[in-house]
């Protein structure tokens, strides 16, 4: 069971990376696509700034490659493997994946990102939650 305190909390559930307690983003679904990466500036139980410095996320960048190619991976298991399409359907199932789920993970991408640089605080989230 994945609890507060966990990093993979914090990356799955988009929240503050040192108290679990906010989400990190203005609007908390991510398939509005005008607001999937605006980010709070801080997060108002703890203080924690999340830009750490100017173009901090161009990271994630990174991250995304990886997430995206993931995602592209489980699609073609999914499609060629178990149920046996052929090579075309398994490349239309991997492009629909990568356009359906993009918001996903850019915002994965950014929470991953994020949890590299920033560790849960035990003590903020007593004095806080």
């Amino acid at each position: 069971m994945i609890k507060k305190g966990m990093k993979l909390y914090s990356i799955l559930f988009g929240t503050c990376p040192k108290c679990h307690q906010e989400s990190m983003y203005v609007e908390k679904n991510p398939y509005i696509i005008s607001d999937t990466l605006k980010i709070n500036d801080k997060c108002s139980h703890c203080n924690t700034t999340y830009r750490m410095e100017p173009s901090f996320f161009y990271g994630s960048m990174y991250v995304s490659y990886g997430v995206g190619i993931a995602f592209a991976i489980t699609a073609f298991v999914i499609s060629f493997l178990m149920l046996e399409s052929s090579l075309g359907i398994a490349f239309l199932s991997i492009i629909a994946t990568l356009v359906v789920f993009m918001p996903i993970i850019m915002r994965l991408s950014r929470n991953i990102w994020i949890n590299l640089f920033m560790s849960y605080d035990k003590s903020l989230a007593k004095k806080n939650g």
